[in-house]
Parts: C-alpha cells; structure tokens; sequence
C-alpha cells in the first residue's frame, strides 16, 4: 500500500523479535528455577542455560541477579493479571476459583522465595516490597471489578481483602501438600460467603 520498507528495517525488525524472546525466555526461566530451587540455586548462570542463552546475553538483558529475578516475577505476576482481567462474566465462584489459583501456581512460590531473599539481601528488599506493594494493589483492584463488589459499602473492602489473604494463605500450605480436595470445599464455602455479603452491595 505504497510503504516500503528499507533494508535497514528489515535487518532491525527481526533482530528485536529475536531479543524480545530472549527476554522473555529468561524471564520464564527465572521464574521457573526459582519455584524449583530457591533463591540459593537460582543463579544467572542457571537460568541462562536453562533459557537456552549464553551468560552473557543474560546479562546483557538482566545487568544484576536482582533485575533479572525481580523482573521475573514482575512479568509473570502481570501475565496473571491480564488472565483475571479476562474474567468479567463469570460466576463469582468461578472469580474465587481464579483469584485462588493465583496463590497456588508456580508464580506465588517463586514470589515467596523471593520474599525470604529479600528479608536477607538489603540490596534486594526495596525492589521486592514496592513490587508486592504495586502486585498486591493491583490484585485487589480487580478483585473488587470481577466480584461487583462497591467498596462504598461498610465491610466490603475487608471482605475482599480477606479473600486475597484467605488465597495467599492456601498458597502457603500448598507448598507443602497439594491439598486440592480440601481447597476445593473452602473456595466453594469463600463463594457462598461472598455471594451472601455482596449480594446486596454490588454494582449495577
């Protein structure tokens, strides 16, 4: 349609897909060797082979282990997100289901090892709080579209925020068993629980 496109263009365009998916392999990766062997075992060195690259590609994405790490799980805690917000329309057990899970898969335990890095590593604890801070706002920010929920309502909020806390508190004992039947009677109890509280409070 009368645009061409130059040479130099053509070289340009692939050579950024090419570090779009580097970038995006390792960070992946990152988060996959940290759910599997902890901030100790998760080295650049580790996730660059895993990822496919050499070290010094890694780098020259991720300049420290702490960017790269907290970049990780940045990325995959926004991939979530855009998978809640994909929701509106279902059930609100179906929401609580969804908002569970988020606290049960492979990001809340690679996020959770980052935590007990970050409560040791004074260089990473800054990063680690203002990413949960913005992750855990975020979080609650859909929850409340996805429920209906109007938190101009006296005792909203909290019920909201205590469904987050009640997720984040499966998560954790997750970690040691995977306890799926008896989830799934709790988030069925949490649904009816909202169903009662927000019924009546929520948003046309």
């Amino acid at each position: 349609m009368g645009f061409v496109t130059s040479p130099a263009g053509s070289a340009k365009e692939p050579k950024q897909d090419r570090s779009r998916a580097t970038r995006q392999r390792l960070l992946e990766a990152a988060v996959a060797c940290l759910a599997e062997r902890g901030w100790a075992g998760s080295t650049v060195s580790v996730v660059a082979e895993r990822a496919g690259v050499s070290r010094g590609a890694a780098q020259h994405h991720f300049p420290t282990r702490e960017d790269l790490f907290t970049a990780a799980v940045e990325y995959v805690a926004e991939e979530r997100s855009s998978a809640l917000r994909s929701l509106p329309g279902q059930s609100r057990a179906a929401v609580v289901s969804a908002l569970v899970d988020l606290y049960t898969g492979p990001l809340f335990r690679a996020a959770l090892h980052l935590w007990v890095a970050a409560s040791n590593e004074e260089q990473l604890r800054g990063r680690v709080t203002e990413l949960e801070a913005r992750v855990g706002r975020e979080t609650h920010r859909i929850a409340v579209e996805l429920l209906g929920a109007d938190e101009t309502v006296p005792g909203v909020r909290e019920t909201v925020q205590g469904l987050l806390d009640m997720a984040r508190g499966l998560g954790l004992a997750n970690l040691l068993t995977d306890d799926a039947a008896r989830r799934k009677r709790v988030v069925g109890q949490w649904a009816r629980l909202l169903e009662e509280t927000l019924g009546s409070t929520s948003r046309p």
